[in-house]
């Protein structure tokens, strides 16, 4: 699928942060023309999110993509296809799994924001991810990566982009406090998140889930929270 003529219309749309009705109409006219698979969707997504990072983050640019990401939402799942949202859960394999096999399907983006990283089989696949060429950045705890085993200065290493929280005003909520998320946004159309910390320990001896969505508003949501925090920091 061609996407220039898609990226030209958001950018046009972009420019006063609002997607008038007008605008909403061709877009889904586009849509139907062009959209023939979910991966193509995805593609859609995705062009919607680079535009919307052009910009700094504000409410104006979070309400223009919420529009956007609602023309974009399939109208039904395909029943043939996998499960657009699934639940995983620890003990076991099947968080950890289906996180290494995301980063494996990864092809332009992954916004990682976790608490710590000393899985060395999940840090495998991000880094196979940024070698790829897919644009990785990570958000983590200024304590934590520290830690013993911590896979963070491997990452960075790497090339990988990585902030943490180590905000220096100490009036300013959170800064005495943990960055304490585990999601990750990839392609800017899925989203992993859950109570599973990227470790060994959180597979084989804790209860823990992760839940795997492609719902475009949560998708949304925690790209927002990303930016939020990556200008932040």
């Amino acid at each position: 699928m061609n996407t220039d003529e898609l990226n030209r219309f958001l950018a046009r749309a972009f420019a006063d942060r609002k997607l008038s009705g007008t605008e909403r109409a061709a877009l889904a006219d586009w849509l139907s023309q062009h959209v023939r698979t979910d991966q193509h969707r995805g593609l859609a997504r995705h062009a919607a999110f680079e535009i919307a990072r052009s910009a700094p983050p504000s409410s104006d640019v979070i309400d223009w993509l919420e529009a956007v990401m609602k023309v974009l939402a399939p109208l039904a799942p395909s029943p043939a296809s996998a499960p657009a949202d699934e639940v995983l859960f620890a003990p076991g394999d099947a968080c950890r799994q289906r996180i290494v096999s995301r980063f494996a399907a990864c092809r332009r983006t992954a916004d990682v924001c976790v608490f710590t990283v000393t899985d060395d089989r999940i840090t495998k696949a991000v880094l196979d991810a940024h070698a790829r060429g897919v644009r990785v950045r990570l958000i983590t705890d200024n304590e934590k990566q520290h830690d013993a085993g911590s896979d963070v200065a491997r990452i960075r290493a790497a090339g990988i982009a990585v902030k943490v929280d180590d905000m220096t005003e100490a009036a300013e909520p959170g800064a005495n406090g943990h960055m304490h998320h585990k999601f990750a946004v990839l392609d800017g159309a899925r989203v992993l998140n859950g109570s599973y910390n990227w470790t060994r320990g959180a597979g084989e001896l804790n209860f823990e889930n992760v839940v795997d969505s492609a719902d475009p508003v949560l998708v949304m949501a925690f790209a927002a929270e990303f930016a939020r925090l990556w200008a932040r920091f």
